[in-house]
């Protein structure tokens, strides 16, 4: 099987996406990600087929700037001119651009499924026109805020100019299966409730998965505490200063990791405590640290809280805002609004987070909820998960294309699994399938309602010439359509 993934060019976007790519392309698929050129290397080297498709997000800004403004420069606009900006960018340029480049891509590739990070678009434009099924993947906590809905307006608009019938209601997944990292406590309520929103595990993913040798040499006597701003702009050199001066007057080793988008030059010296590092692997350096202080990004957050770590966050715009809040929510750590971020400040709440236990006591709550969830390495989820979902894993879907038979959906304990798309014309046909030790994962646009959840007993899946999964099987998810 074919297979696409589709993400915007940069680290937080495209990362969260690479394990279950590579499960796919452990079970026999073919992989084509399609992202920014920047990560061409890095796909490569991880077995897939890279595609550069959309654009650098500061050339993004600069077309906003001439579509709204008619300038190449922002000179003398107004902060309230300025906030014009993100949705033009994220609801317009990008996406056209985008849907522009990966038509000619899906009509040469002819992918039978798309993978769409949920920023993207532009993608999801692309494949709905050409009538391919799709998933979305998120990448953090639903943020149905002024900014998002208004990105989503500009893509209504966009698709209403491309000929494009969404179905109604929000787009931020085009009416498709949802794919959701983040921990389901911590989700907005009302994103957690909607339908064929589908539980994954996080898993961190890293190029070089190597920790500094001074921290591996480290006797742990004294807190580590890991400082970062991100891998795209998520904060200012002023800021970064601002919170080594207050970290540098506790008694804590810091990590600084600078990361692409700050120069660390610019800091000047530092205390004998505080270690520059231009990039570290978070992933691997998450377990050996005692506290996270960052930016409010939707992949450190998740990191952390995979980590069982404690946070302090800046949270400075988009999502971070809302990831502070489920941190909060979760009485897992705290925050620092815009403007409060003083050396003082730093240092109070970071004393505080590392004395009290109860912080780490309720991030490891957190890190015991998200191995819960399905690992799409190894899906190894426990017994009683298994149990809840074996009627829930996929065999097939089927979209009605030109010269492709239409599928008979089977029915388990009496439940009819065929949905119909006036959109797409989409016939799913879904059944249980779990050959040996591996199983698939949901793809349909509708799950049966099969399997224990159905009442059918094991007699009945194999009368359907399906395997009865054994409640302590590995499952490996991958994500099969296949053409029946």
């Amino acid at each position: 099987m074919r297979v696409l993934f589709a993400s915007l060019g940069t680290h937080g976007h495209t990362y969260p996406l690479l394990p279950l790519a590579a499960a796919a392309r452990d079970a026999g698929h073919e992989v084509t990600f399609a992202t920014g050129e920047g990560f061409a290397e890095v796909l490569r080297a991880q077995g897939f087929d890279p595609i550069a498709t959309g654009m650098p997000v500061f050339d993004g800004f600069l077309a906003a700037l001439r579509i709204r403004f008619d300038t190449d420069s922002p000179d003398g606009l107004t902060p309230e001119q300025l906030s014009e900006l993100p949705q033009i960018v994220f609801g317009q340029v990008m996406p056209q651009r985008i849907f522009d480049r990966l038509q000619p891509v899906l009509d040469r590739v002819r992918p039978d499924l798309v993978v769409q990070e949920i920023s993207n678009y532009g993608a999801g434009l692309a494949a709905t026109k050409a009538g391919i099924p799709t998933i979305c993947h998120g990448v953090g906590r639903d943020t149905p805020d002024e900014l998002t809905r208004s990105i989503e307006d500009e893509v209504g608009r966009l698709a209403a100019q491309l000929g494009i019938d969404l179905p109604p209601g929000r787009i931020d997944a085009f009416g498709n299966p949802f794919l959701d990292i983040f921990p389901p406590s911590l989700q907005e309520p009302a994103f957690r409730s909607r339908p064929e929103r589908y539980e994954l595990r996080p898993v961190p993913f890293t190029e070089r998965p190597k920790v500094p040798d001074w921290v591996l040499a480290r006797t742990r006597s004294r807190p580590l505490v890991y400082l970062t701003l991100g891998t795209s702009s998520g904060g200012t050199v002023e800021v970064l200063r601002a919170a080594i001066d207050g970290l540098a007057t506790l008694d804590v080793d810091v990590l600084v990791a600078g990361g692409p988008s700050l120069d660390l030059a610019q800091l000047g010296e530092v205390p004998t405590s505080v270690r520059l590092e231009s990039w570290v692997s978070q992933a691997a350096l998450l377990p050996h640290v005692d506290l996270v202080v960052h930016h409010g990004g939707s992949g450190t957050t998740i990191g952390a809280f995979d980590a069982g770590v404690p946070q302090l966050s800046f949270p400075w715009a988009g999502d971070s805002f809302a990831n502070a809040q489920a941190v909060a929510q979760a009485e897992a750590g705290d925050h620092l609004p815009p403007g409060g971020v003083n050396a003082e400040a730093v240092a109070d709440a970071a004393k505080r987070l590392i004395a009290d236990e109860s912080y780490r006591t309720a991030a490891k709550a957190v890190a015991a909820e998200i191995a819960a969830d399905a690992d799409p390495r190894r899906g190894r989820p426990p017994a009683a998960r298994v149990r809840r979902t074996a009627g829930r894993l996929i065999a097939h879907g089927q979209w009605t294309r030109p010269g492709c038979p239409k599928a008979r959906s089977p029915s388990f304990g009496g439940t009819d699994a065929v949905w119909r798309s006036p959109q797409r014309s989409l016939r799913n046909r879904l059944a249980v399938r779990a050959a040996g030790p591996t199983a698939g994962l949901v793809v349909g646009r509708r799950l049966a309602t099969a399997g224990a959840e159905a009442g059918a007993t094991p007699r009945d899946l194999r009368a359907q010439g399906v395997e009865a999964l054994a409640p302590e099987a590995a499952i490996a998810l991958q994500p099969v359509v296949q053409f029946l």
